[in-house]
């Protein structure tokens, strides 16, 4: 036994030694102090045999090491991968501490003492720890590193089992019986996870892979609800209302999710009470956002917890539309930019026979390939998958295991169709595609974008990227990887077309959403103007009225001096021009005038350019008063339908729709902000700026009949006191306006984007000529906002970005400190699992310890200090030196100490706190 190792050697030391020992009599405790590091690190690797039931010493050689740690220092940060380790307490103690979910604070789970391994689940799952492991007092402790962990591990397979033990015991008997309740399954891509008016009998956590969820309504048509992606609850609204399935689920591709029935939710609940009050808080802060948004509880409520459609990827796959494509160059690209979100993998067919073996893409090594990439994908935030140039093995993998599939080609050829292509709606109908296409720097701006889509039915939108001149430079395969080595030392541009790309892959666009006001509109261009100055990228535009023109202006020019210049000239000289406005009079049967000359000037400005071809994702709002709704474009006749959204009623006719002839109006009428349409196509931070014209509120009281004549007396007599009452056109401009100022509040009060209104009243909706003006008070207001943002309370980084990329940031790490473990191998070797020495005892002694951890709950106190248990005669001896070589044996005499090293009451409260700590995690 390693206790009587131990016994002997301290006996040996004091009798070789014994001016390093001395004795006292206070308490029953040992104090080493050793000067032979060579002594100490082989009671760390026999501490190690141990744990792990290993006998052969030799592979602990050059594998541990021992670290003299001062109190208070973190040696493992929760959600840290690359520091994960096996940690053994020699002497002092290790603290295993859990940030709470609703405070920001750390509650202890556990305390280890001499002789206890901790930072085993880390190791085994390879994931990020879940907890911070801190020194208590001064302590010394062994360390073996994960990836020496797996080296022994394959070794000695059985070992896998000894160290899952020291994981188990820790763990409550509710929660290894939850363990048992949980079910594994996995769902192959096109298949229904469940239906719609399905009994709900279980909820799920998706582990791997994305699901998507359709609503089917009343008249047989369907609707995208949502989609899931890795860590998501699905199906937990019903389960608790006790109510059918509200959709249907399916799996976009090949996934694995955990089951939880409904009775071990029932059982949780019973249990630990404060699980139903978070999930009554977590759900009441979402069916609060659903309202907020304007949808109804039974339609999207059911898909309480899932992302916007097209957002939060986790695995993307990029092929290239023809050979001339710089794949390569463009992955790498991609890679750079996303490594500022967080830790990001690329991986290409050579770099898998590199790591993985020549053989690794052979079928009869398929599930040691799924299970490394299921590792990749867990330890990164995001995976990119590069596709061969041929329909290879390698090919149908990645399209296989792709959340998104992105189409690259080149913008100066002509649209045309890949081979590999060809086979997507053979292996990825469900998966999520984006045409890609590249333009060389300098080149003009986009043109025939609709041709490359009408090709391409499978693709849900596109992407314009201005690609470095470095991209397409002839250069071998390990040049470029030098050229790209020294560019990653840099940090890449967040203004970047492929950062862009990258915000939106991981869902963590910017938004600028730009609203109606006639003149004052101008404010748009000052404000872009400081959003520019401030460092804050504009990843996609919205706009309504005259915020759709300055919105589709920026789209098309994305330069601040080009986009001001032009501004200008459109509002001083072709909107202030009487002689356009004269000859455009008509007879006021729809409109007073014709349009002719308003939809030229906005003709002048966009030429007959589509939608498509902004370099920026675009959209407009229209009223469309033939079926009386909103309708949002995002496709089509640029000028038309910025015409259209800039259609003011009595003013201009309505423009006809030119794909379905609908009537459509001004889109203030409806909706003059359209940030929660904003969020609908997945930016995660909304900018929303308002330059609508303020309704007077001060309204005078005239009582219950109103005398028009009365009225008049009262405006034309310069004596009397002055009333304020609506006129008729005014009235009737307000009853247009009511839905939109109900929007226009929700948006205010919304927790999804920063609503902004630089001080523009003052000025009227025909002012086009006071453009600089107008200009300057939105660009000093911005200014002074970002200002105050940047360096207030609230940060410029909290603003940008969700606290979630924090987490992302402190797990990044790079493919060469990947390694790979193949648990379920290790576990397959073991011919005859026995019970390890350190485990070894009689029935009776076990079932004794497993009454008393029912009654008391488990206590991670050894029962001996780590040089084992002392002869009655020895235990009033105490050897002392420094202190952080302790390890403490509680003493009759210390009842009163709280510490928990010597109290059981306070080893039983801790292990509650642990228990509501695992109970807040579910």
């Amino acid at each position: 036994m390693l206790s009587h190792t131990f016994i002997k050697k301290g006996k040996e030391a004091q009798e070789n030694h014994p001016d390093m020992y001395r004795v006292t009599k206070k308490k029953p405790s040992f104090f080493l102090h050793r000067d032979d590091e060579n002594d100490i690190l082989e009671i760390a690797v026999q501490g190690f045999m141990h744990v792990l039931g290993i006998e052969d010493e030799s592979l602990f050689k050059g594998r541990v090491s021992v670290k003299e740690v001062p109190a208070g220092v973190c040696v493992l940060k929760e959600g840290c991968q690359e520091d994960t380790a096996l940690f053994y307490v020699i002497c002092g103690g290790l603290v295993v501490t859990q940030k709470s979910v609703d405070k920001d604070e750390q509650s202890t789970l556990h305390i280890a003492h001499s002789g206890e391994v901790v930072g085993g689940m880390a190791v085994i799952t390879g994931e990020p720890s879940l907890f911070s492991i801190t020194t208590r007092p001064h302590s010394k402790i062994g360390v073996i590193s994960a990836k020496n962990t797996y080296e022994i591990l394959r070794q000695r397979p059985l070992a896998v089992l000894n160290l899952v033990h020291t994981i188990i015991v820790r763990l409550s008997s509710f929660v290894r019986q939850i363990d048992f309740a949980l079910d594994w399954m996995n769902v192959e891509s096109g298949r229904a996870l469940y239906r719609q008016d399905d009994i709900s009998d279980c909820m799920y956590i998706v582990l791997s892979g994305r699901l998507r969820s359709v609503l089917t309504r009343q008249d047989g048509k369907k609707e995208l609800a949502g989609e899931y992606g890795r860590g998501d609850l699905v199906g937990i609204v019903e389960v608790l209302t006790q109510t059918a399935r509200a959709t249907t689920v399916m799996a976009v591709r090949d996934s694995e999710l955990a089951k939880l029935p409904e009775g071990l939710l029932n059982a949780i609940k019973i249990k630990y009470p404060v699980v139903v009050t978070r999930l009554i808080k977590l759900l009441g802060h979402r069916i609060l956002g659903t309202l907020q948004k304007g949808e109804t509880i039974s339609g999207k409520a059911a898909t309480i917890g899932s992302r916007p459609f097209g957002c939060n990827f986790a695995t993307v796959a990029i092929l290239s539309v023809s050979d001339d494509v710089p794949l390569y160059t463009f992955t790498m690209e991609l890679y750079h930019s996303l490594t500022t979100i967080g830790p990001t993998l690329m991986l290409t067919s050579d770099l898998i026979r590199t790591n993985l073996g020549p053989l690794a893409l052979e079928g009869t090594n398929e599930y040691r390939l799924c299970s490394w990439l299921g590792q990749q994908e867990d330890q990164h935030r995001i995976v990119l998958y590069q596709c061969d140039s041929r329909f290879s093995t390698w090919t149908q993998r990645c399209i296989r295991q792709a959340d998104c599939i992105l189409i690259v080609g080149l913008a100066d050829q002509e649209p045309t169709v890949g081979e590999v292509e060809h086979q997507l709606e053979n292996l990825a109908v469900r998966t999520q595609k984006e045409l890609i296409l590249l333009h060389r720097e300098g080149n003009d701006k986009p043109r025939n974008t609709v041709e490359w889509l009408n090709i391409r039915s499978w693709c849900s939108s596109h992407h314009h990227i201005q690609c470095p001149k470095r991209m397409f430079t002839k250069k071998s395969r390990s040049r470029l990887k030098e050229m790209y080595n020294k560019l990653f030392e840099s940090a890449p541009n967040i203004h970047s077309d492929f950062s862009r790309l990258s915000r939106f892959l991981t869902g963590t666009s910017i938004g600028l959403v730009l609203g109606g006001g006639g003149a004052r509109g101008s404010a748009h261009v000052g404000m872009i103007r400081a959003i520019q100055e401030a460092g804050i990228p504009i990843d996609m535009v919205g706009g309504v009225s005259i915020g759709a023109f300055m919105g589709a202006l920026w789209c098309q020019e994305k330069d601040v001096t080009t986009f001001i210049q032009k501004a200008r000239e459109w509002s001083m000289v072709k909107m202030t021009s009487y002689w356009r406005t004269v000859i455009d009079l008509t007879y006021p049967m729809t409109a007073m005038f014709t349009g002719s000359q308003f939809n030229h000037v906005i003709h002048e400005v966009f030429g007959e350019r589509q939608i498509e071809d902004l370099w920026l994702p675009f959209f407009t709002v229209t009223t469309d008063i033939t079926e009386s709704c909103m309708r949002v474009h995002t496709h089509g006749s640029l000028w038309r339908y910025v015409r259209a959204s800039m259609t003011y009623a009595g003013l201009f006719p309505p423009l006809c729709d030119p794909t379905d002839g609908h009537l459509l109006l001004d889109g203030c009428y409806v909706n003059n902000l359209p940030a929660d349409v904003m969020r609908e196509r997945g930016a995660e931070t909304i900018i929303a700026i308002d330059v609508g014209s303020q309704d007077e509120q001060d309204l005078t009281n005239y009582g219950d009949t109103l005398n028009g004549w009365w009225l008049l007396w009262k405006r034309w007599n310069p004596w009397s006191s002055p009333v304020r009452v609506p006129s008729l056109p005014e009235i009737q401009s307000r009853l247009a306006y009511v839905s939109c100022v109900r929007q226009l509040e929700q948006v205010k009060r919304s927790d999804y984007c920063t609503y902004v209104r630089p001080p523009i009243d003052k000025y009227k909706t025909l002012q086009f000529g006071c453009f600089d003006e107008i200009m300057e008070v939105g660009f000093q207001h911005g200014k002074a906002l970002f200002t105050t943002l940047k360096h207030g309370h609230k940060s410029l980084h909290s603003f940008l970005h969700h606290e979630k990329t924090e987490y992302y940031h402190q797990q990044k790490k790079s493919l060469q400190h990947a390694s790979f473990t193949d648990l379920a191998a290790m576990v397959c070797q073991i011919q005859e699992p026995r019970r390890s020495s350190l485990y070894d005892a009689p029935p009776e002694e076990v079932e004794e310890d497993e009454a008393d951890e029912r009654e008391v709950g488990y206590s991670s106190e050894p029962e001996t200090n780590f040089l084992g248990e002392l002869d009655k005669n020895q235990k009033d001896l105490e050897y002392s030196s420094e202190p952080e070589f302790a390890g403490n044996m509680p003493d009759d005499d210390d009842q009163d100490d709280m510490s928990p090293i010597h109290s059981r009451k306070i080893r039983s409260s801790s292990h509650s706190e642990y228990l509501e700590g695992e109970a807040e995690e579910l």
